[in-house]
This record gives structure tokens, C-alpha cells and sequence, in this order.
């Protein structure tokens, strides 16, 4: 056989084994995997009111002048808005009239419900509204657009969390998701397999205000990043080598 054809022949058996090498398995990059039907009913996570949320509070009732006094504006910039409480350390807001009211721990809804027990000696029927002002999600780690997200709702799931970002790239580890999330002034730390069907009966597929998504490199990146900052130092080492060589040389 000709030189060109060995050569021919070995380029073909090389570019044969980068895709051999290269081509990932379907299990590992495949969302859901399993018996869809067998999944049960995913409960939503009820978000509990915790210190640090801003609290954007609105009371209603039949007298406009009745409620009033509960309904302050704020000054921002020239343009008025609705005044927010900031939940303290202790799990409490100050509020006008009723003074301290202890809100952490409680569900918005079980805070609308007992902010209305505590108004209704001044308001006949009151209704409250209640929102949490500074809920956001952070999603970090082998995403597309890693970043923190404010959110204008309480109910994200984690593959939507995942979405805002942009989608895990190729070298994010799909079956090992972690959340950190703080309940009860304690820090949680959660796995989620995103390749398993199972994702929809984990406790954080519906996330709370605060929480941290991050996805893992998988070993590839790892290597990759590693060979690339020892060639950086190689690089620079071998740069100063020539400048003190050159240094010494023209002296």
C-alpha cells in the first residue's frame, strides 16, 4: 500500500476514534427517564414567610377611611408606591396600628388569615393581600446564563429555574443537582437526579424564595479545566524563561 493511502487510512481511523470518544450516552443527558404515568401528584410547596423577605401588604374593607391608616405609601423617586415591611430576625414586621406582628413561619395564606383575625377590631370584614416583594432564585454552575432571577410569583419549579438560566450546557451533571435552601434559620442541602422521572416527587421541585441551583461540571470539564490552566502556567513560565534569557543576553 502507498504512503497515501496509510495516511488516508490512519486519518480515517483517528477522526473514527474522536466521535467514538466524543459521543456522550443517551442516559446521561436525557431528561425524565422512567415511567412517567407511575409518578404521583407532586404537592406544591407552600413558601413560608421567613426573616429578610419584604412584605408588600395591602388591607381592604367597606369603609375606604377605615383602612387608611393601614394602607401607607412609600416615596420612591418621586413616584408613590405601596410601603413594604422588611420581616426582621426575630420573624417579625412593624406595622401601622397593630405594632409588631410575628409573620415567619406562616404561609401567605395563613398570614392573610391571621392578619385579618388581628384587624378585624378595627375594620368590619377586612381582606388583606400580602406578597413577598424580594422573592428570587439563584442558579449557578454549568448553565447557559448563570445569575440570581427576582420572580413575580411564588410557584417555580426547579426545571423552570433551570430555563430562566438558559438550560444546563452539555458538561452540566444532570443526576446530581444540588439545592441549598434555608428553613426554619437552618441551612438544607438537597440532590435532584434530572435524569429520573423521579424529579417530580422531590421536595424541592417547587422551590422556595432564596434558594440556590447549582449544577455540577462533570469530569470532562473538570479535565479540561485543569489541562487549560496548566498550559497557562506552562505558557508564562516559558514566556519569563525567554524574557530572562533575552534580559541576559543583551546585557
Amino acid at each position: 500500500m502507498s504512503p497515501k493511502g496509510v495516511l488516508s487510512k490512519l486519518t480515517l481511523l483517528f477522526i473514527l476514534a474522536i466521535l467514538i470518544t466524543s459521543c456522550v450516552p443517551r442516559e446521561r443527558i436525557v431528561y425524565f427517564q422512567g415511567d412517567l404515568d407511575a409518578v404521583s401528584e407532586v404537592d406544591r410547596h407552600a413558601v413560608k414567610i421567613q426573616a429578610d423577605d419584604l412584605l408588600e401588604i395591602t388591607v381592604f374593607g367597606r369603609s375606604v377611611e377605615a383602612t387608611r391608616i393601614f394602607n401607607q405609601e412609600a416615596n420612591i423617586q418621586n413616584q408613590n408606591t405601596r410601603q413594604t415591611y422588611l420581616v426582621d430576625e426575630e420573624g417579625n414586621i412593624e406595622f401601622p396600628v397593630l405594632g409588631k406582628v410575628q409573620l415567619a413561619g406562616l404561609s401567605r395564606n395563613e398570614a392573610i388569615q391571621y392578619m385579618k383575625g388581628l384587624l378585624s377590631k378595627d375594620i368590619v370584614d377586612p381582606g388583606v393581600s400580602i406578597a413577598i416583594k424580594n422573592y428570587r432564585i439563584t442558579v449557578l454552575g454549568e448553565v447557559t446564563k448563570p445569575g440570581t432571577y427576582p420572580l413575580e410569583n411564588e410557584k417555580v419549579t426547579i426545571l423552570e429555574a433551570l430555563g430562566m438560566a438558559g438550560d444546563m450546557t452539555i458538561n452540566g451533571v444532570r443526576e446530581n443537582v444540588l439545592v441549598v435552601r434555608e428553613e426554619g434559620g437552618e441551612r438544607n442541602y438537597y440532590r435532584v437526579n434530572l435524569a429520573s422521572s423521579e424529579v417530580f416527587n422531590s421536595p424541592v421541585y417547587y422551590l422556595a424564595q432564596n434558594d440556590v441551583v447549582y449544577v455540577e461540571p462533570n469530569q470532562n470539564k473538570i479535565n479540561t479545566s485543569s489541562n487549560t490552566i496548566r498550559n497557562v502556567s506552562f505558557g508564562i513560565s516559558i514566556a519569563s524563561f525567554l524574557i530572562t534569557l533575552v534580559t541576559l543576553i543583551t546585557r
